[in-house]
């Protein structure tokens, strides 16, 4: 095969490869090959903060009121309750942008096969720490929320 056939087959057949990197690989954790709750204490060397702070409120909830629900009752990652594993993987798309020892990767999906209303794109803020990317943050551009900024009362006791 001549090299030039061969780097326009490559260019074809892996598009999405040349956004992936460090940092997406580290968002692409918490979706593929199945998708993972953020807040299980059993990932939290993934994390830094500003959203380790909501992630130790949530510890606090469940530990202290284990039978109410606690402050985060939904996968931040999709931004939803209810999703198809298989749809999710299907259409995830990836990408990244690095400055230094910062990055954002957004990552796109549909929840379910069908409506507009499934599809999601949320914005991972990670910073690389001691050589990892760490998660510093979620954002839903689909419903404008930001992980962090969320509130926690109920790992709270009253004053």
């Amino acid at each position: 095969m001549r090299p030039t056939v061969l780097v326009a087959v490559l260019s074809i057949a892996a598009p999405a490869a040349a956004l992936a990197g460090p940092a997406s690989n580290a968002v692409k954790f918490f979706y593929v090959p199945e998708v993972k709750f953020e807040a299980d204490a059993k990932y939290r060397d993934r994390f830094t903060e500003p959203v380790t702070k909501l992630f130790d409120l949530n510890d606090q909830a469940q530990k202290n009121k284990p039978d109410e629900v606690p402050c985060i009752d939904f996968a931040p990652g999709l931004d939803a309750q209810d999703y198809d594993e298989k749809t999710v993987a299907k259409t995830l798309k990836l990408s990244e942008a690095v400055d230094g020892d910062s990055a954002v990767v957004t990552a796109t999906f549909s929840l379910f096969p069908e409506g507009d209303e499934s599809k999601r794109e949320m914005v991972w803020s990670l910073k690389k720490i001691d050589g990892k990317w760490k998660v510093a943050d979620i954002t839903s551009k689909t419903s404008g929320w930001t992980l962090s900024a969320l509130e926690c009362l109920a790992g709270q006791t009253p004053q």
